[in-house]
């Protein structure tokens, strides 16, 4: 936690980690930041104590750059660093669909990189991040990594040929929940409750659900039929769900989001 970490481009995301690494014992002092416009990097200043710097400043002086702007505007950036990264600066990218070798051919050779997608519950402390080292990156560059993204979630390392599959479960994950959570209370009041009681239902519904998965160990076949009871309502829903398709569904979604994180790494834009 001695060492100076940037971060650059710093919106929710980015903001959102700099307050959990605070909160996990990073010293303000040490942590850097930049922004497109000046107004919002006084805002970072005065809420969390941190340096607002340039670019450039911020490629000479931290041990750690982690990158989180658009994937679009990641190459001008690179653009901008090279010439003032030095080769054992630890280069850790938070842009979806962008390998990395994308940054080892723009930055000195040997440089370290991890990659890294977590997803918005970072804002809450409880991000799903998936870590991927590069060509160069040693065990310590992700222990880094790890300790950085832990401040505000848990971890998990994957080998980087799994990134678009981890991108379309976790990375997007988060908006597949909140659009059933948003299904559910349609049903909810097509069955007569209030919006505002269906939400607390559903949401409630959701945590105790997402908890005992998470902590009983149990499979989640084994959870659901410890709800199902025979011809109960329960099996009566889940029997409509099979119906209309809607595991089916599921997966062709997610290999869609998994196509689309592929696509996008080989520089389509539409």
């Amino acid at each position: 936690m001695s060492q100076k970490v940037a971060v650059l481009g710093t919106g929710k995301i980015g903001e959102a980690l700099l307050s959990g690494m605070i909160r996990g014992g990073w010293a303000p002092a040490d942590l850097l930041v930049t922004a497109r416009r000046p107004e919002r990097a006084e805002e970072l200043r005065a809420r969390h104590g941190v340096t607002p710097v340039s670019n450039t400043e911020a490629a000479k002086s931290a041990d750690t750059l982690i990158l989180t702007v658009k994937p679009q505007d990641m190459g001008a950036l690179l653009d901008e660093l090279a010439p003032d990264v030095p080769v054992d600066r630890l280069i850790i990218s938070g842009a979806a669909g962008i390998p990395t070798s994308f940054f080892e051919e723009r930055l000195a050779e040997g440089t370290p990189v991890v990659r890294v997608m977590t997803n918005t519950p970072a804002l809450v402390d409880e991000a799903m991040s998936v870590i991927s080292p590069g060509s160069h990156a040693t065990e310590e560059h992700v222990a880094t990594a790890e300790e950085i993204f832990g401040a505000v979630g848990q971890t998990l390392r994957v080998p980087e040929g799994q990134q678009d599959a981890c991108t379309a479960l976790s990375g997007s994950g988060p908006a597949y929940f909140f659009y059933l959570v948003e299904a559910m209370t349609d049903a909810g009041i097509l069955l007569g409750l209030p919006r505002d009681k269906a939400h607390e239902l559903i949401v409630q519904s959701a945590i105790g659900a997402a908890t005992m998965l998470r902590d009983s160990g149990e499979h989640p076949v084994k959870l659901r039929e410890n709800v199902t009871s025979p011809a109960g309502t329960t099996i009566n829903a889940i029997r409509e769900l099979e119906n209309h398709g809607v595991r089916a569904a599921l997966i062709a979604a997610l290999e869609a989001a998994r196509d689309r994180s592929r696509e996008l790494a080989s520089g389509k834009k539409d």
